[in-house]
């Protein structure tokens, strides 16, 4: 990985602390969304509540952010739009379905790893039951 490119994106990587306090929040905003919303909506729905809270509560989120999909040489070959992407650290992939599926980790896994972001969680609204699922990556 270039020099430049990685001490540009962790330059201001939060702390492993201020990670798993966003976690906290979002799976208790994202718990209150459900009990309120119940499933059965579009997932588009579960998007706008989470960011709509979130700001409530003074946390920067972005919707449909795009972030770069980088080749092992640091090369940008494309990019895509996160659905949830919180305080410049977090990555949200939402589903509104009957249940995840392994598809659905891999969706988010991919993501994490093209972008090289480390903090991702996957969760669904879809169901009676609030899934939620946190993935970590290492930055080696």
């Amino acid at each position: 990985m270039d020099d430049k490119f990685s001490a540009s994106l962790f330059q201001d990587a939060p702390t492993h602390n201020r990670i798993f306090e966003l976690c906290d929040i979002v799976r208790e905003t994202s718990f209150a969304i459900h009990k309120y919303h119940r499933y059965g909506h579009l997932e588009k729905v579960y998007e706008n509540a989470l960011g709509h809270r979130l700001r409530k509560l003074g946390i920067r989120v972005d919707q449909q952010y795009p972030l770069s999909v980088f080749d092992e040489d640091g090369t940008v070959i494309g990019e895509y739009f996160v659905d949830l992407f919180v305080e410049g650290c977090l990555v949200i992939e939402l589903k509104a379905c009957s249940s995840l599926n392994d598809e659905h980790v891999a969706q988010l896994l991919g993501y994490l790893r093209s972008s090289r972001i480390e903090h991702g969680l996957l969760i669904n609204f879809g169901n009676q039951k609030l899934q939620i699922k946190k993935y970590a990556l290492s930055k080696d």
